[in-house]
């Protein structure tokens, strides 16, 4: 693995290189072009908020910041595994003509994926400083580390879902069923507090738990996150990965055959 490792980074040109191809190519020709970046996720969160403060009756105080400061990340991790999941296959042609290590191609859409949570977050910070949420600079020191260990979770998948796909073709249906309602059972519409005991066991079983806990602690709480909630979002992190790239060695070597 360590050597799978050294060859990405030899071909980290490359990762540059499609990582700036994706960020120009997933809004050319639309009349907003990269304006959809804030668009389309300022809408769901409009949505979201309205839904679960006025017909849901969630009453947390400046409830659209609750939602906000959970929902940039999300995006996130659910674009990062959806594009992820048609990566290679997408690729085929390139696949099949010249060698790379082909973890390049999961890499740069998460790279991509993770440009555009860290542009949205201009509206993250607008939000904040119009409500008047105080932000911690301690916290605020924090974020860094949680938005790596969030990359990480989202790489970790991507590879995962990215090399089953080349050989299950459904697989790119069964990750968009499966992330429907995996938002729900992320505390990014309530908080853990409001669920029951039973109920916060199981959600702590989702690594995408703790990271949400993590930036709300920063950002709506005004706090620095709990330790052990950054080392478990680490030690997911770190799991999630090392199973993500072993099921992608294990895959890889008959990837152009399958195209």
């Amino acid at each position: 693995m360590i050597e799978r490792i050294k060859e990405n980074w030899e071909y980290r040109d490359m990762i540059l290189s499609l990582t700036r191809r994706e960020l120009r190519g997933r809004y050319q020709g639309s009349a907003l072009g990269f304006l959809w970046a804030f668009l389309s996720p300022l809408c769901q969160i409009i949505v979201y908020s309205v839904v679960f403060s006025l017909i849901a009756r969630n009453n947390l105080e400046k409830f659209y910041i609750y939602v906000i400061t959970g929902m940039i990340p999300w995006f996130f991790f659910d674009n990062s595994v959806r594009h992820g999941s048609i990566c290679i296959r997408r690729e085929g042609d390139l696949v099949k003509k010249i060698y790379f290590p082909h973890e390049v191609l999961p890499i740069a859409i998460v790279t991509s994926d993770f440009i555009n949570m860290l542009l949205c977050f201009v509206i993250v910070f607008i939000a904040i400083a119009v409500s008047g949420v105080h932000v911690s600079a301690a916290g605020l020191f924090c974020l860094p580390l949680i938005m790596l260990i969030e990359y990480t979770i989202c790489l970790g998948c991507a590879l995962m879902v990215s090399a089953i796909t080349v050989y299950v073709k459904d697989m790119e249906h069964i990750v968009q069923v499966l992330l429907m309602p995996a938002i729900y059972v992320t505390p990014l519409l309530y908080t853990l507090d409001q669920m029951p005991r039973k109920a916060v066991i199981l959600l702590k079983l989702n690594p995408m738990t703790y990271v949400a806990e993590c930036y709300h602690a920063i950002l709506y709480w005004g706090t620095t996150p709990y330790l052990s909630y950054v080392l478990r979002a680490g030690a997911f992190a770190v799991a999630i990965l090392i199973i993500g790239e072993l099921i992608f060695m294990k895959l890889d070597a008959n990837f152009a055959e399958e195209f």
